[in-house]
């Protein structure tokens, strides 16, 4: 796939020229087209420092005391989960008699934001921010998972958590890409394209490498068995078309919508070498604020709704990092601007 059919110059120059051109990113603004492209980068970038947030977080505490007040919990976001399968089961309802593209289209434009909603949520149990106890924590992200089709919540708890304590290790950080996976997307933007779209499968393959992280326990069991009994009800109950916009809300979620460029704005090295990022635009809005990504790296204790109120409390912190403005406008640019791939990430060396 690395060899795939690349852009001409004249579409590369055109589409460079748009996602280049001066917009705003913490006073930055992206390199003019007409300066050479980059090429694109055959390995991953390494480091031998220590990951940048553990130092932060320290001097952050040391001169604003006060953010230890905004580490908690928001038993509200429980709530949220009821609404948001709530939501995702009354339109598959009202779709149920339809055309089976009818469920692309309210995917695209309401599930897929229902769908990332939901990841979140599983993002915020991960972290024990809704309830107390953590079995509480688990029983909620598996509740707010049955929209998702596939089932997550409890492995991505795993994973996730050893990508906070091992963020750039190789053998441990689930988010990093295989060198499998970077050599067979390559640069080319239909490569890219379609790595989007079929972005949850390549993350499934992804376990295999990574050390000491069980892949199989009763709380998975569990997970599997309420998601796939709620996909089987779905298609029992409501028909193929129901179930489908679920399908669909799940893939666009987290593949190739704007939404999908959440996960590469949280790490790609847009603006190398700085390797953590966050997006402050209007998106957060229905994201849950989960582009505040450097603030919930460096606390991830503090719950989603007192993020901004973080980076307010501790603006030189923050203000004079890279950010991004617009999911979209980063989704694009990853697609077609040739100098990125999935080798676009720092790698802490041993």
């Amino acid at each position: 796939m690395s060899d795939a059919v690349a852009l001409l110059p004249a579409e590369r120059y055109f589409l460079l020229n748009v996602l280049r051109s001066p917009f705003p990113t913490n006073g930055f603004t992206f390199s003019s087209a007409r300066e050479p492209v980059m090429a694109a980068p055959a390995d991953f970038s390494y480091s031998t420092d220590p990951e940048p947030h553990k130092a932060r977080t320290k001097a952050i505490l040391a001169k604003h005391p006060e953010v230890r007040d905004l580490i908690g919990r928001t038993p509200l976001s429980f709530f949220l989960i009821l609404a948001v399968v709530t939501v995702q089961i009354l339109i598959a309802w009202l779709l149920h008699a339809q055309p089976w593209w009818t469920a692309i289209i309210a995917a695209w434009l309401i599930g897929a934001f229902a769908s990332h909603m939901a990841y979140v949520l599983i993002h915020e149990a991960a972290h024990n921010l809704i309830f107390r106890k953590k079995a509480g924590n688990m029983l909620a992200g598996i509740l707010v998972d049955v929209v998702n089709v596939v089932p997550s919540a409890i492995s991505f708890r795993s994973y996730h958590l050893k990508h906070h304590s091992y963020q750039g290790d190789y053998d441990y950080d689930a988010d990093l890409a295989s060198r499998w996976e970077a050599r067979l997307i390559g640069n080319s933007f239909l490569g890219k394209a379609l790595w989007l779209l079929f972005f949850p499968v390549f993350q499934a393959l992804r376990p295999p490498r990574l050390k000491n992280i069980p892949f199989l326990s009763g709380w998975v069991l569990l997970n599997w068995i309420v998601v796939f009994g709620f996909d089987a009800a779905v298609l029992f109950l409501l028909g193929p078309t129901a179930f489908l916009y679920f399908v669909f809300s799940f893939a666009f979620a987290i593949g190739l919508h704007p939404l999908g460029a959440r996960w590469i704005q949280e790490h790609y090295l847009t603006y190398p070498p700085q390797e953590t990022y966050s997006y402050y635009g209007i998106l957060n809005t229905v994201a849950l604020n989960v582009g505040y990504h450097n603030e919930h790296h460096d606390f991830p204790s503090v719950p989603w709704n007192r993020l901004p109120q973080l980076k307010a409390t501790a603006p030189e912190f923050y203000n004079t990092l890279h950010y991004h403005t617009s999911w979209g406008k980063l989704l694009l640019r990853f697609i077609f601007d040739p100098a990125l791939s999935l080798y676009s990430r720092m790698v802490r060396t041993k």
